[in-house]
């Protein structure tokens, strides 16, 4: 553990250290459970860093674009920053306008991204983890209840970052937790990820309108840019001439897995492999969805680490979850966390080369 600088609300930050046998390493904040480095090897064995990020915490504080967080109380986009729930109408706050169409995003303007976690290093069979947990109070960022969650990053003998979530609540809340790294294989500032090739286990996707906000439609794939059922490259279409990907100027959009997990079982999600340095990554998850979310935003003006800039599309994002705007949305899967149940979400990242 090693001191990573102070909040702006006084908390002290540190950073943590997971090691596995294999060479995989992994540096995680308690401010927002960010992981900051994630080392994994290439074909010939060498080390790389392969997510975005900062080397300081202000940075994280005043300019970060959810690099390597945990996202939550409600993952994604909500439409207008407004939910009913029994009855019940609650606004949240509107910290995102694509398109000039306000919406409530990655649980508003200090979500638990910006929040400073309790964390407890230790181990799980032998495994390198770090325990973070935390209290959302009731009323926080304008939802219902107090919600208690504990999230465990575990680095396992066979390069995976696992990632465990648990939560509970006091009164009925939209819960959808989900993990924000950008990713490219290429190591972290090298470039765009346009030559990733990427498979997604996804016969459909979730259109959205022009506030990328979901119709609540289910889309096939078949035909479109959005079908990865093959292998193709993320930038094979990206700048195709599709309604759906200039609206978000690339791909930020959410995917159907199937078949769906069943009783907390892990299902495969996505495959990217980076063809220079033969870094895989294969994604496994108890999630009905996952959003792609390729840098689309990024300009080449952010510095990260090493002093490298952050290219457009220089990286991209699998971020497992329930679908957006889920509390508007009956016919999707319900985000509900009643009192007396417990949401428990596990989602795998696992390196290996080809």
């Amino acid at each position: 553990m090693t001191p990573f600088g102070r909040t702006p609300d006084g908390h002290d930050a540190r950073l943590f250290t997971l090691r596995n046998r294999a060479g995989l390493r992994a540096d995680i904040s308690d401010y927002g459970g960010t992981i900051v480095r994630l080392f994994a090897p290439d074909r010939q064995g060498r080390n790389d860093d392969v997510v975005l990020g900062f080397e300081s915490l202000a940075d994280y504080v005043d300019r970060s674009p959810h690099f390597g967080c945990v996202v939550g109380r409600c993952g994604n986009r909500i439409a207008g920053g407004t939910f009913t729930l029994d009855g019940r109408t609650y606004r949240l706050a509107t910290n995102n306008s694509p398109g000039g169409h306000p919406c409530h995003l990655h649980g508003g303007l200090r979500g638990f991204d910006k929040l400073t976690w309790a964390a407890e290093p230790g181990t799980d069979a032998g495994q390198d983890a770090l325990r973070l947990r935390l209290r959302s109070p009731d009323g926080d960022e304008g939802y219902p209840g107090t919600l208690d969650v504990l999230m465990t990053y575990t680095l396992t003998d066979d390069n995976a970052l696992r990632i465990d979530y648990e939560a509970s609540t006091d009164q009925p809340t939209p819960v959808n937790l989900t993990h924000h790294s950008y990713f490219n294989l290429a190591g972290a500032g090298r470039g765009d990820v346009l030559d990733h090739t990427l498979t997604l286990n996804a016969r459909a996707f979730t259109p959205v309108d022009a506030g990328l906000i979901p119709t609540g439609r289910l889309a096939s794939v078949a035909g479109t840019p959005f079908d990865f059922t093959k292998p193709h490259r993320i930038g094979e279409r990206i700048d195709a001439d599709d309604e759906q990907l200039q609206l978000a100027g690339g791909y930020d959009h959410n995917f159907v897995l199937e078949p769906p997990a069943v009783a907390g079982g892990l299902v495969r999600a996505a495959t990217v492999v980076e063809p220079n340095s033969g870094r895989r990554l294969v994604v496994e998850t108890t999630e009905p969805g996952v959003q792609l979310y390729t840098g689309n935003f990024l300009t080449g003006t952010l510095v990260g680490k090493e002093g490298r800039r952050y290219a457009h599309r220089g990286g991209f994002c699998l971020e497992t979850q329930h679908f957006p705007d889920s509390p508007n949305q009956p016919s999707f899967p319900s985000v509900i966390l009643r009192p007396g149940r417990i949401l428990r979400s596990t989602t795998v990242y696992r390196f290996d080369t080809v």
